[in-house]
This record gives C-alpha cells, sequence and structure tokens, in this order.
C-alpha cells in the first residue's frame, strides 16, 4: 500500500497499475482524493498521503510520504480513529493560521504491514503479544487455539488484515531469529516456480549469437572479491601502454527485462541481504551465482566502460560504455592480492603472472586517485563487525573487518565507473549525499567538546572534519569519531536529481556496478543502454516513474539494513544470555540522551542499554557486568563495575 500512495503523489500511468491496485485506485478517483488526466493518476492537490506519527492528548503529525514537505499538523478534532504508523490520507486544511494542517479523511493499512507476534504466558494465561511491544495485536488466539501452542511460539501477522499468516518457529530456537527478522518486512529466500522455470531456461554463453558485442575475451580480467562470495558483479583489467581501465559488470539487463517476472521479483526484493551466515539473493541463484557472475574460465555477457587516463592529472580523457562478451582468467580473493602486493604470493601460472604485473601497476593508479579523492571528499574508519556462528546459528566469535589495500584497489576502480556512468544523463538515478545540516554539526561539535577534542571552524566543512579528524588519531578514538560524525549527516539515497554526494566529494555519482545484488544498478543499466541506442523512447520508458522507484529503493535498501543490524543484534542477545552475570570491557558510545556502551572484550560490538546510571564519560573504557537479557527485543541490559585506567 505504500508503495502505491508513493506513486500516486508522483503520478502513476495506468498501464503500471496492478489488477490488485486497480479497484482501490477507481474508489479514490470516484471519492476524488485523485485526478486522472493523460492516462496518469495522481492525487488531487487537497490531498497527502502519509504516517501518522506518535499521537499525544489527541493530536499528532503526519509524515507525508512522497514528497520532501513538512509534516502536517493533527488537531484532536481531525483525527478521526486513526493511530500511530497507520497509513492515512488526509485533507489539507487551507486557510489556516500558524503550522501546515490537515483532517484523516480515510485510513488504508499500517506502515508496518507485516509484524512477529509470540506467546506468553502471565498468571497462569497465554496471550499473544506483539514481540517488540509485548502489547496484545490485532489478530486474536481463542483460549483453546493458545493452548495448542507452546510459551514462546513466533507468528507472522498481517497487521492490515489482522490475520495470523503462518507460525515461523518458538523464541527459544537461535534458528528463528532469521525467520524473525525477515518476516517483519516479508523477506524470504525461495523464489516462485515460474521465476525459476525462467532462470533455468537461459542457455550457457555461446559467443556465436552476439557478434555485434565487443569480443574483450583475450585480456586477463580478474575478480577480486571476498573469499566467501559466489555473485561476482565485477572484473577488472589494466591495459598500462594506453592508461585504460576496463570495469566489467555483469550484464544482467540481457537476461531480466523489464516487468517480466523475474524483475517483478527482483524490484520487490530491490537488494540481496548479507547475513552472517548466508545471503538471501535478489536475484534466483541460477542467475546471481551462476549465468550472470562473472566466473572464471568461462564467457560471459558483460557491460564494460573502457576508462582512458590522463596519469598526469588523473582526469578521465575519454570513456565509453558497451555491451561485450569477456572471459575472467582468474579469482582472486582480497587476501590473495593483500599477499601479492606484500610479495608474499608468486604467481603459478601464465595468466597469473601476466594479472600480477598490471595490478601492481593499477595499484600505483588507484593509491594516487584515493589520495585525490579525499582531496574533496572524507575517509572515515567506521567499523564493520564479522560474526562467526556454529550449525546452530549461535554467536561464537566476532572479528574486526579490516580495509587492506585490495579493498582500496578495487573501491577506487568502481567509484570511477559510477561516476562516468552518472556523467551519461542529466535525469535518471543518481546516488546523492547531502551536507549534513547547521543544527546536526552544532549538536556534533558540542559532543566532541565534551570528551577534549577542541572544534576549530574552518573555511569549510571538509576542513573542520579533518581537523577533527586528526585530533581523534592523537587520541585513539578515530573509529568511534567517525562514527559520531557519520551520524550527524545525511542518509545517502536515490533520487532523479542529481545534487551531488558530499561524502565522496563527487559532483555526480550513482551505482553501476553491482546489478546482481542492487536494482538500483539494474534500471541505470537499462538506461545508458537506451541512451547508446538513442531509443528516448526506451529512455523515456525506463523513467516514468524513476521518482516512486527511487524513493521504493531508498526504503528497500534500509529494510536491507535493519533487517541486517536485527538479525546481529539478536545473535548478540542469545551470546548475552549465556554469560549472565560476567563481566566484560566495554566502551561508552553515548551518554545522552540515554547511556549506552559496546562490548570491546572476546566478543565485539554488542550494544549495551543500562540498568541505572554512572559516572562516566564518552568514549571512556569500562568493565560491565551483564545483568539482564530481553531475548524477544533483543536487547542487552548491563551495569558499569569498574573503570579501565589509562585510558586515552
Amino acid at each position: 500500500m505504500k508503495s502505491l500512495l508513493i506513486r500516486l503523489t508522483h503520478g502513476l500511468n495506468e498501464q503500471d497499475i496492478t489488477e490488485e491496485e486497480l479497484p482501490v485506485v477507481r474508489e479514490w478517483l470516484a471519492k476524488k482524493y485523485l485526478t486522472h488526466k493523460h492516462n496518469i493518476y495522481k492525487f488531487n492537490s487537497k490531498y497527502r498521503a502519509g504516517v501518522l506519527g506518535l499521537v499525544q492528548k489527541g493530536t499528532a503529525y503526519l509524515h507525508v510520504i512522497g514528497e520532501n514537505i513538512k509534516d502536517l499538523y493533527i488537531n484532536e478534532n481531525n483525527l478521526g480513529l486513526a493511530n500511530e504508523g497507520d497509513l492515512v490520507i488526509a485533507q489539507r486544511l487551507l486557510g489556516h493560521r500558524g503550522q501546515p494542517s490537515a483532517k484523516i479523511v480515510e485510513i488504508v493499512g499500517k506502515e508496518q504491514t507485516y509484524s512477529v507476534a509470540y506467546i506468553i504466558e502471565k498468571e497462569g494465561h497465554k496471550s499473544l503479544v506483539d514481540l517488540k511491544t509485548e502489547y496484545p495485536v490485532g489478530a486474536e488466539m481463542s483460549t483453546e487455539e493458545l493452548n495448542n501452542y507452546a510459551v514462546g511460539d513466533l507468528f507472522k501477522v498481517d497487521n492490515n488484515e489482522n490475520k495470523i499468516m503462518e507460525k515461523i518457529g518458538n523464541i527459544k530456537d537461535p534458528k528463528s531469529d532469521e525467520k524473525i527478522v525477515l518476516a517483519q518486512f516479508n523477506k524470504h529466500d525461495a523464489f516462485d516456480e515460474e521465476v525459476l522455470k525462467i532462470a533455468r531456461s537461459f542457455q550457457p554463453v555461446d559467443a556465436s549469437k552476439y557478434p555485434k558485442r565487443k569480443d574483450l575475451r583475450d585480456l586477463t580480467f580478474c575478480t577480486i572479491d571476498p573469499v566467501t562470495a559466489k555473485d561476482f558483479d565485477d572484473a577488472i583489467y589494466w591495459d598500462d601502454k594506453n592508461t585504460t581501465l576496463y570495469v566489467a559488470i555483469a550484464d544482467v539487463s540481457e537476461y531480466v527485462t523489464p516487468f517480466g517476472p523475474i524483475d517483478t521479483e527482483a524490484i520487490y526484493r530491490s537488494f540481496s541481504i548479507y547475513l552472517p551466515h548466508r545471503s538471501i539473493p535478489m536475484l534466483p541463484r541460477e542467475l546471481s551465482e551462476t549465468l550472470c557472475s562473472l566466473q572464471p574460465h568461462v564467457d560471459r555477457l558483460a557491460y564494460v566502460f573502457e576508462i582512458k587516463l590522463d596519469l598526469k592529472t588523473l582526469e578521465v580523457v575519454k570513456s565509453e560504455v558497451y555491451e561485450a562478451l569477456m572471459h575472467s582468467d582468474r579469482r582472486f580473493n582480497y587476501e590473495e592480492i593483500d599477499l601479492f602486493l606484500e610479495n608474499k604470493l608468486q604467481a603459478k601460472t601464465h595468466e597469473e603472472k601476466e594479472i600480477f604485473a598490471w595490478i601492481k601497476k593499477l595499484k600505483t593508479v588507484t593509491d594516487r586517485l584515493r589520495a585525490k579523492r579525499l582531496q574533496e571528499g572524507f575517509d572515515f574508519h567506521s567499523t564493520e563487525i564479522e560474526m562467526t556462528l556454529d550449525e546452530n546459528t549461535n554467536l561464537v566469535a566476532t572479528t574486526l573487518a579490516q580495509e587492506t589495500p585490495s579493498h582500496g584497489l578495487i573501491e577506487d576502480c568502481m567509484l570511477l565507473a559510477n561516476k562516468e556512468a552518472a556523467k551519461r544523463y542529466k535525469r535518471g538515478l543518481f546516488r546523492i549525499h547531502e551536507p549534513p545540516s547547521q543544527a546536526k554539526l552544532q549538536k556534533l561539535y558540542q559532543e566532541l567538546a565534551g570528551i577534549g577534542i577542541h572544534v576549530e571552524i574552518k573555511n569549510t566543512i571538509k576542513e573542520t572534519i579533518d581537523s577533527i579528524q586528526k585530533q581523534a588519531r592523537e587520541m585513539g578514538i578515530e573509529a568511534e569519531v567517525d562514527t559520531l560524525i557519520i551520524q550527524s549527516q545525511m542518509q545517502a539515497r536515490y533520487s532523479p536529481v542529481n545534487v551531488g554526494h558530499f561524502g565522496l566529494g563527487f559532483k555526480e555519482y550513482t551505482h553501476f556496478t553491482s546489478p546482481i545484488r542492487r536494482y538500483s544498478d539494474l534500471i541505470v543499466h537499462r538506461l545508458l543502454k537506451a541512451i547508446n541506442r538513442g531509443d528516448t523512447q526506451e529512455q523515456s520508458y525506463v523513467l516514468r516513474n524513476i521518482e516512486s522507484l527511487s524513493m521504493a529503493i531508498s526504503e528497500k535498501e534500509r529494510e536491507a539494513m535493519i533487517i541486517e543490524s536485527e538479525y546481529k543484534a539478536r545473535k548478540y542477545a542469545r551470546w548475552a544470555e549465556q554469560n549472565l552475570h560476567k563481566e566484560f570491557k566495554a566502551r561508552i558510545t553515548s551518554t545522552d540522551p540515554e547511556l549506552r556502551a559496546q562490548l570491546h572484550d572476546k566478543i565485539i560490538g554488542a550494544r549495551l542499554h543500562f540498568t541505572s546510571g554512572a559516572d562516566v564519560t564518552l568514549f571512556e573504557d569500562v568493565i560491565v557486568r551483564i545483568d539482564k537479557v530481553n531475548i524477544a527485543r533483543a536487547r542487552i541490559y548491563a551495569s558499569v563495575v569498574g573503570k579501565i585506567e589509562n585510558n586515552v
């Protein structure tokens, strides 16, 4: 429902309305919520769609969706029966003094369409409650039904229909954590048989069937990915003689056509989800891990950026993007390339010898590209924690992911291709990152002053933050301060209008290099192909719902991030339950508005809430005791029992 409201805000072509949506659209048109002109359905200017915020004393604010405007005030006379989290249509109240206001005319659903409930028992009576709030859910069970289930049994709930959809496990089972986080957003691993049938129908690449594609199979391409990766989106080759970088990307658009069954499922998913023990792919594995994946020693279809650089200025002399045939000669993992760059890995084959020769030369170029980029962009050291789980998905170890020279090499190759893609259109899909607001910067500066970092306001935000980072490095809290800086900034998102990328320091930027795992990149490929063909009709076709699609994809990205982070939180909580009343090292990460910390021990990264206050400062190292754990809400409660001396 939220997707429909967003599309109607921007204008929805009648041929893009699904069979399920059509009766709703016709009903709203009859109620004059919508207009219908030139085959486009759109909200009447008097009406807005949104999500109702927290209701207090009979009043609330409506968070308008689909456009960036101020929240609308709803007073007690105009609230009706709406509650927090409801999706509603509201009529703007014009001519009223003061802040923009509206009255709710219809409740159309819930922002959170799905949730998870579980059975608890209090004073000998069972009840079905929401997993996160422990409030009763709209979907009810009779006493007889409740008695047929065990305490802790979990259920997926449709909040719009107030209906229990299925039992998904029991809260005591660690393997239920995956089902919990996926159920909240109606995510699933399995693909419909119709989708799988199409994915299985594609034949291996036969080069003779693609005479119009540029044949790059003689170039010694290689892929460099994590050791566990199976979906190889990108391969690179450096022609040192002609100072030309080739970035070959899986040509997913050759197989996934607009509005087909695979495309429909890919739009719904929009992103692959990566959990510590496995992935939930955007595309069927027959494509994501086989035919589209740029595996070694087999021919593959690719969409390639050929980028010629001026090595004196590091500017792009020229670039072109085209459909090609390629053949990866070697699949490397990051660790192997790092060993080679440290002179600890020797070539074993002729192909490896050739690849290593150009990688060493390319590394010099990408190091210079990075240095140039950081003159305008930022170098943040945010921490990414990798988990190791046992066969029952219980947490057994954590490690801090390190960005190594091989990561940097690939990153700057991909950034270059993404920049070049974004230069090829004025309206399309951009990856934008707006500068932080002055209010957020002031809050950041106040927090930093509290830990002894002197903030001197320079001519630019970039210069000011560089100065802050320098002091943080000297204090040994670089990663923690970088996290604070990142939190003060706007969230990067997708947009049809380019405003640049503040964090990277780029005037234009998009996502081109990962179409196997991001739907945004697939859109960009389709648009670039249409531009290359001079097909203005196809360009219009790709872009006709781009405003709505960019917002929907941004939201799907946030969903994927929530799923991944909440899954980790659940693993931490189960580990903590096994370590109740034990003491561990931790670092204070927040003192206002709430005292919080993260474990800095054998297990790192677990977020701690405190059962009582403590005389501590931000980023101080302390000893904590785990007091209690709420498995349902994935919360760990602790208390400070000591301080670690010689803290910098």
